[in-house]
């Protein structure tokens, strides 16, 4: 497929003079699989065209939001209709009522819930009235998961930060992580070790019940599990980020596929259906600590604007439809572009691993028959990935810039979408091989 992208390198060029690295969030920039960014113009449903007028096949679904493809007729009419009415009024809403109504309603865990306006928003205010709650200092996170860039957080995070290799992140005083322990995702033993020596000095332990930051990792068989009677026994807040896996993997989320209730959830993207809006929630007694109830600050200017919201009340009604049907969809969605993925890489000898829970996807390079968390993660051969990623581009197919990004897959994927993914692999595949 010869594809010009002369537009988007000069775009590119005149970004990085105003632009730190010329994008606004790191793994954007295109810097772990090499070559430029496509700067995009349009996007309809699976589709996007770039700047020089080529078609791609999107597989990141702007990290996670898109259930249903860009720009569905139903969002559309919704928003359109909202702004004229005015979209930030910076006063309450009867539409603020009836999301914070969805949630509950559809979250098991969620008993009462605060709106903002982003996923870091929601785990930093989460981790803080957790800490108000119990009166302790103590968290608890795990290798390779990314809750935004929270200070506390940076403590060998996921995302941009695993896909840049920093050993830590600069203008991050030691003092911020202090009260941070990090532990190995998937480690039943450490753990329980961890929680046996520590646990009552523990405020809250936050876990991506599905990881997606390190590549789609799924929960090891008793992992989630053990979580839950450890902080339970040591009366420390189990926090579930559930900003990618929310509304995704179910319309409960993770905690509702799993059958797992954690304290509190984090959540955003698919919530405001590609606007800006996040959410966290939990029991009662727990959200009853926030301002203006209880001592827990915590405030926002755009929280809860009415623009955002009406794209995720539009979104929440899709997903509702055809009795929450989209869930059965998605799942066959992600299990059929894994299993191409896997024939392909097979044909042509290449040693994959890929990875997959309900419509998130990862290829990870590596001769290991499953990675478990962020070390295995780390040993993945990131060369070829990028190798791998440049020829799939170059056929067409928008894949995740990050050996350590999970795909998003959206419900408009179908027999078209498929045959050109299949197409692709082949020859990105074949292109690993020569390398």
């Amino acid at each position: 497929m010869n594809i010009s992208r002369n537009r988007s390198l000069g775009l590119f060029e005149n970004a990085q003079a105003v632009i730190p690295g010329g994008v606004n969030s790191p793994v954007r920039a295109f810097r772990a699989v090499g070559g430029n960014p496509p700067f995009i113009a349009s996007a309809s449903g699976p589709w996007m065209i770039d700047e020089d007028g080529n078609q791609f096949l999107d597989c990141i679904g702007s990290w996670g939001p898109l259930l249903f493809g860009h720009a569905h007729p139903a969002v559309i009419d919704a928003v359109q209709s909202q702004l004229r009415r005015g979209w930030s009024y910076g006063a309450p809403t009867a539409l603020e009522v009836e999301m914070a109504e969805a949630i509950v309603d559809a979250v098991p865990s969620v008993e009462m819930v605060r709106l903002v306006s982003s996923g870091t928003e929601a785990t930093m205010a989460a981790i803080r009235v957790a800490r108000g709650y119990t009166g302790r200092n103590g968290i608890v996170k795990f290798e390779g998961n990314y809750h935004g860039h929270a200070d506390f957080l940076l403590a060998k995070a996921g995302s941009g930060v695993a896909t840049f290799g920093l050993p830590e992140c600069a203008g991050v005083p030691p003092a911020a992580t202090a009260d941070t322990m990090t532990l190995p995702y998937n480690d039943i033993v450490r753990l329980r070790e961890a929680f046996a020596v520590r646990g009552k000095s523990i405020a809250c332990a936050i876990v991506e019940p599905v990881a997606g930051n390190m590549g789609c990792v799924p929960p090891a068989p008793g992992f989630l599990q053990a979580l839950r009677e450890v902080t339970e026994a040591s009366g420390t807040v189990l926090i579930f980020d559930e900003v990618m896996t929310g509304f995704r993997l179910a319309y409960g989320g993770a905690q509702q596929r799993f059958a797992i209730e954690p304290d509190m959830t984090a959540m955003g993207k698919v919530l405001g259906g590609g606007m800006p809006l996040g959410a966290y929630g939990g029991r009662r007694d727990i959200m009853e600590c926030v301002a203006p109830v209880g001592p827990v600050y915590q405030a926002g200017t755009l929280s809860g604007n009415p623009l955002a919201v009406t794209a995720g009340l539009a979104t929440l009604s899709l997903c509702r439809a055809d009795d929450y049907g989209v869930y059965k969809l998605l799942d066959q969605v992600g299990a059929l572009v894994a299993n191409v993925l896997r024939e392909h890489a097979k044909r042509h000898g290449v040693a994959v691993t890929v990875q997959q829970v309900g419509s998130m996807v990862t290829v990870f390079f590596t001769e290991e028959p499953q990675v478990n968390n962020y070390a295995d993660a780390r040993k993945c051969n990131t060369q070829k990935f990028g190798v791998w990623h440049g020829a799939m581009l170059n056929e067409g197919v928008y894949w995740p810039p990050s050996q350590f990004e999970a795909a998003f897959l959206c419900s408009l994927v179908g027999d078209k979408e498929i045959d050109l993914i299949s197409t692709a692999a082949d020859k990105a595949f074949k292109s690993v091989a020569a390398f």
